[in-house]
């Protein structure tokens, strides 16, 4: 949520700068004259609204700044994903790529399956691994995948000792066989 959020303002944020930009640029080509930007300054201190609505984009810009500044910050001292884990004797952190492998390692000791990607995404009640996988179509689909799922949630639990909750298999395709048989005459 707070990622959609920062996108959000973000946008609102490069279209303010885009915006103040153009007004620069046209400053400094002298498209706007003096007159009128003497009016428009004469405008912001003359008229309260004009005033308080200029104090009000300034803070909201100056608020943004220092939102994406700390999320600059925050988020650039961040290593790749893990899992972390405490034990008795100090802090675990295992990366998803590994567990990744470890359920990609798990799923193709299977014969039938021949191509496998996986996705993991740590939840508080443990890991939802989702494999994509093409099988050679000679075995019965339900059971090999259910084969993969408890092997896959087995090796991981085993391993990294941290629990699965789900593994879900899509069967993207059926390869076909490269045998031609030839023809008798």
């Amino acid at each position: 949520m707070i990622r959609i959020v920062d996108k959000l303002l973000l946008f609102l944020y490069s279209i303010i700068v885009g915006a103040l930009s153009v007004f620069i640029a046209c400053i400094g080509f002298k498209w706007i004259s003096i007159e009128d930007l003497n009016g428009i300054v004469d405008n912001m201190y003359r008229i309260s609204s004009i005033q308080i609505t200029v104090i009000v984009i300034g803070l909201l810009l100056l608020l943004m700044s220092l939102r994406f500044f700390f999320v600059s910050l925050y988020r650039g001292s961040a290593a790749a994903p893990s899992i972390d884990q405490r034990t008795d004797f100090g802090d675990i952190r295992i990366s998803i790529d590994t567990i990744e492998n470890l359920a990609l390692k798990a799923a193709s000791k299977h014969r039938g399956v021949k191509d496998l990607k996986a996705r993991i995404r740590a939840t508080d009640a443990g890991l939802d691994i989702v494999l994509r996988a093409v099988v050679d179509g000679e075995s019965s689909i339900p059971a090999l995948t259910e084969e993969i799922q408890r092997a896959v949630k087995e090796h991981v639990e085993d391993i990294a000792g941290i629990p699965v909750t789900n593994v879900a298999v899509f069967v993207a395709n059926v390869i076909q066989s490269g045998t031609i048989k030839s023809r008798v005459e």
